[in-house]
Formats: C-alpha cells, sequence, structure tokens
C-alpha cells in the first residue's frame, strides 16, 4: 500500500523516528515473544526459533534488516532495538560501528549496490521479518535512489522465498516524488528532481514485486526528518 503521508509513521517536517518503528505496523506476529534472551555485543551468525505466524509484526524478537547510512537509519535501529528487535545494519561505512554493537545490533559492511555485499547481509540471518531501506543518494549521483534499493526489494523477494514467508519491506523516499509530486516547492523539486526521479523507480519496482509475490510493504515519503523538534504526532 502506498502512503503519501503514512498515517502511522513519520509526519513532514516535524517527524518523531517513534513513527518509523510504527510504520512497520508490527501488531503480534510472534506467537510467544513474551521475553527477549540477553545479546551479545557482537553476533557473527544468529538463529531464530520459529514461531507461529500471525496477523502482523510486535518488535519484539523479530528480525529486521536495516539499510542506510548514519542518519535516519540509526534513528530507526535505535528506536527498534530499544524495543527488543534484532537488528542488522548494512551500512557502507564503520564509523556507526560502535554505536551499532553496543546496542546488540550488529553491521554487515558493505554497499547497496553490490551484490556481493547485499547477499552477505541477507544471509547473515535465517529469517527476516522486515526489511527498512533509508537508502539515498545525491542530486549528483543518485544512482542509490534506484538501483541500490531496487537491489535490496529484489533480495527481500528471493529472501521471502527461500524462508517460506515474505518480510515486510519499508521504503523511504522523500515527499516530491510520485503523486506527490506537487507537494513540494518547485525551486525545490527542481533541486532535488534527479534523486526524486530516481526514487519513483524504486517505487515503482517495489509495488511491482510486492504485487507479484505478495510482499506487504510500506512507502514512507517525509518531507523532512530531522530538520524540528519531534513532535511524536506521525
Amino acid at each position: 500500500r502506498l502512503a503519501t503521508v503514512p498515517p502511522v509513521t513519520m509526519a513532514a517536517l516535524t517527524v518523531s523516528m517513534n513513527a518509523v518503528s510504527s510504520s512497520l505496523s508490527f501488531k503480534a506476529r510472534v506467537g510467544n515473544a513474551t521475553s527477549l534472551k540477553p545479546r551479545a555485543v557482537v553476533r557473527p551468525t544468529r538463529t531464530r526459533a520459529k514461531s507461529a505466524a500471525r496477523a502482523d509484526l510486535e518488535p519484539d524478537n523479530i528480525s529486521v534488516l536495516v539499510a542506510g547510512g548514519s542518519g535516519v537509519a540509526m534513528d530507526v535501529v535505535r528506536q527498534l532495538t530499544a524495543d527488543g528487535t534484532w537488528v542488522t545494519v548494512l551500512q557502507r561505512k564503520n564509523d556507526d560501528r560502535a554505536e551499532i554493537e553496543k546496542m546488540g545490533a550488529f553491521l554487515s559492511k558493505g554497499d547497496a549496490l553490490v551484490d556481493k555485499d547485499i547477499k552477505k547481509a541477507f544471509d547473515l540471518v535465517e529469517e527476516y521479518d522486515a526489511v527498512v531501506s533509508t537508502i539515498g543518494g545525491t542530486p549528483a549521483e543518485p544512482t542509490a535512489d534506484s538501483v541500490g534499493n531496487i537491489k535490496l526489494i529484489e533480495a527481500a523477494v528471493a529472501k521471502g522465498k527461500a524462508q517460506g514467508r515474505m518480510p515486510k519491506f519499508v521504503l523511504v523516499t522523500s515527499i516530491g516524488t510520485g503523486d506527490s509530486k506537487g507537494a513540494p516547492p518547485p525551486a525545490v523539486y527542481e533541486a532535488l528532481k534527479p534523486v526524486l526521479e530516481e526514487k519513483v523507480k524504486a517505487e515503482d519496482m517495489l509495488k511491482q514485486l510486492c504485487l507479484e509475490h505478495g510482499m506487504p510493504f510500506v512507502i514512507v515519503r517525509p518531507g523532512g526528518l530531522k530538520t524540528a523538534p519531534a513532535t511524536g504526532t506521525g
């Protein structure tokens, strides 16, 4: 489903990152997740006990792959780990490794534009309940907005087939994509046009593959994520 202004996620310009973890629509998938075992700081490999599937997801004791840099992606990781989620982070650099491991998450260092790096991140965990991508480029080099995200989406579909159920995919793009093209001021849209056009390609591929394979998804189109204090109303 497509949410230009997501009802359970981030409101433009003043959003709290509480809403990003909420965008996973966690409503009790894990049947017996009343306790979460203490987690080592570094988990090179992990397996998670299978449980009967229910309607949706509860963040406690599920496994989520978060792809993105030090900004929004790290806010997502902080929220999810605080709620008891087992998080793997796909990042190109080691800058956040210490904080990631201190939170009990695991860093899979790699580039979303490189197939083997994506495969490593997906193979690290036996099953993923959800994948969150905040990956994006710049107007000068927007390739990651389309190619990087599409590679992640395709890998999520493949993972879903391998594990026997599709993970939920949360794609964070931007206001100004798709049918929200008229939302930003014209000058802002023109400045960001190279990026926005590539994000549309990722959104379209996500919708297509989710329709074909039954993978649940959410598209988040924020106008700004860290431009003002959080309101908690997202």
